[in-house]
């Protein structure tokens, strides 16, 4: 990868285009492009200019001129167009000042991590994300004031078993059973192998993809662990990958966390560590599971503020029909080793002091991940600052506890106006070190509340018709 402007204008060589990237605050990948002879270093200095009043969660129409500052560590050449073309993720900045902007994702992931540093905790935390998401043949949806519907499909959908398809070949994953059979089964194995190399090509480093437990072409590829900035930058080339892959063969991915009606959702789990040199501070030989203090007061933060977090980390009105009971997805506010029941779980594969890492279950890829990671390591660093003590590990299945036992444990928020609430009265965590702002926090909570929270409550929900129609 270039390290350098002058490597990036180099790699531009191969390229007819250059595609300037940023990410708006919900999460989604904004572009323009401009030809190949104009990406010289000075341009890559000076930067380019753009439209942010346009932009979902930045500015208002009077002060709506923003600049764009390419970083050329993140050039790459794109490998899902037709034209050569190389793609490069850019910072914004205000051009009146030159300073980086505050509701940028990307500055607030790369505040959250030299914070880590100023606090004196440690050099770097790293980042290994388990994004889940459904790869579906078809997909439709709409809605007016007198209509509302949606339908998907999957050759893989078990409702499809007994369909007219000319021959139908059977082979339909039933629900919750597709983790993890071989082809025919699974009909998604070469397109995911694909996805994976096509990620190697643009230097994301792929540890495993498999089908996932759902019918209907539930998939997980995982991306080998790096430091937070990089890791929030992957996970956007990761989608962008995934999606234009899945489109070639004719397909449509989602990262859309439920779906699905009655099998499991998409999360993404999150493995994550602070170093300091080669010296991973999360491992003690002594401790519970092989952890450290600092660990368990990282994981203490964790759980207070799982709330606020999920915010961030779960920040759909569709991530809390995955966050329910019966579907694998880990509502109880716990810690355990190699338990998938608990919001935390420690795993046990190998003993190395290197692989000891905090798995967070609650994520989903829906969210925006510099600002999810980012608020995960701001409520970690919180926990480890004040010590916050995070009980005693529960290994049972938390899924079938006594209801004596179950009473006592904290669960997850129901919904994402919930989960707004807490992040309205929890947040002081999250502004330490001018990681994030007030300004970002109250137009999150604003526009999440206006633009989805309302937009889903204040509306009739087709299966309402099936309880009440008649009534």
């Amino acid at each position: 990868m270039p390290k350098t402007a002058k490597d990036a204008v180099a790699l531009a060589a191969a390229a007819q285009i250059v595609d300037l990237r940023f990410t708006d605050l919900p999460g989604i990948w904004q572009h323009f492009s401009i030809p190949v002879e104009a990406f010289t270093e000075e341009f890559i200095e000076e930067g380019a200019g753009f439209d942010g009043s346009s932009i979902r969660g930045f500015q208002h129409i009077q002060e709506s001129d923003m600049l764009l500052a390419p970083d050329p560590e993140t050039a790459f050449i794109d490998p899902c167009l037709e034209y050569p073309t190389l793609a490069i993720i850019c910072n914004v900045k205000d051009p009146m000042t030159l300073e980086p902007y505050s509701r940028d994702p990307r500055f607030v992931a790369q505040k959250a991590a030299n914070y880590l540093k100023q606090a004196g905790i440690g050099e770097e935390s790293y980042w290994g994300p388990e994004p889940e998401f459904f790869i579906l043949n078809d997909v439709r949806f709409d809605s007016g004031p007198n209509f509302a519907f949606f339908e998907v499909d999957s050759r893989e959908g078990i409702w499809n078993s007994g369909r007219d398809e000319g021959p139908n070949l059977g082979y339909k994953v039933r629900h919750k059973e597709g983790y993890f059979p071989v082809p025919p089964m699974d009909t998604l194995q070469d397109i995911r192998s694909e996805m994976m190399l096509t990620l190697k090509k643009v230097g994301v480093e792929v540890e495993v993809h498999h089908h996932e437990v759902a019918s209907a072409g539930q998939c997980e590829i995982d991306m080998k662990y790096d430091k937070l900035v990089t890791m929030g930058d992957r996970l956007m080339i990761f989608k962008y990958i995934i999606k234009n892959i899945s489109r070639k063969h004719g397909m449509t991915a989602t990262f859309m966390p439920k779906p699905i009606f009655q099998d499991n959702g998409s999360g993404m789990h999150c493995h994550q560590s602070i170093w300091k040199g080669n010296e991973n501070l999360f491992y003690d030989e002594k401790g519970y599971a092989g952890l450290s203090d600092m660990a368990r007061y990282y994981i203490g933060g964790l759980l207070k503020h799982t709330a606020a977090v999920l915010a961030f980390a779960a920040p759909t009105t569709n991530a809390y029909r995955r966050l329910v009971p019966g579907y694998e997805a880990p509502v109880n506010l716990v810690y355990s080793q190699r338990n998938r029941s608990a919001c935390v779980r420690i795993p046990m594969y190998f003993q190395s002091p290197k692989a000891k890492r905090v798995e967070f279950r609650c994520p989903d890829p829906s969210c925006n991940g510099y600002l999810a990671f980012a608020a995960m390591l701001m409520a970690g660093i919180d926990g480890i600052q004040n010590k916050i003590d995070p009980g005693p590990p529960i290994d049972k299945d938390l899924y079938d506890l006594p209801p004596e036992e179950a009473k006592n444990i904290k669960k997850t928020p129901g919904s994402l106006e919930e989960s707004l609430d807490a992040l309205e009265k929890d947040h002081d965590f999250l502004m330490k070190g001018d990681v994030f702002t007030k300004d970002l926090i109250d137009v999150w909570i604003a526009y999440k509340r206006e633009h989805e929270v309302d937009a889903v409550r204040l509306r009739p929900h087709p299966h309402e018709f099936a309880l009440y129609f008649d009534i």
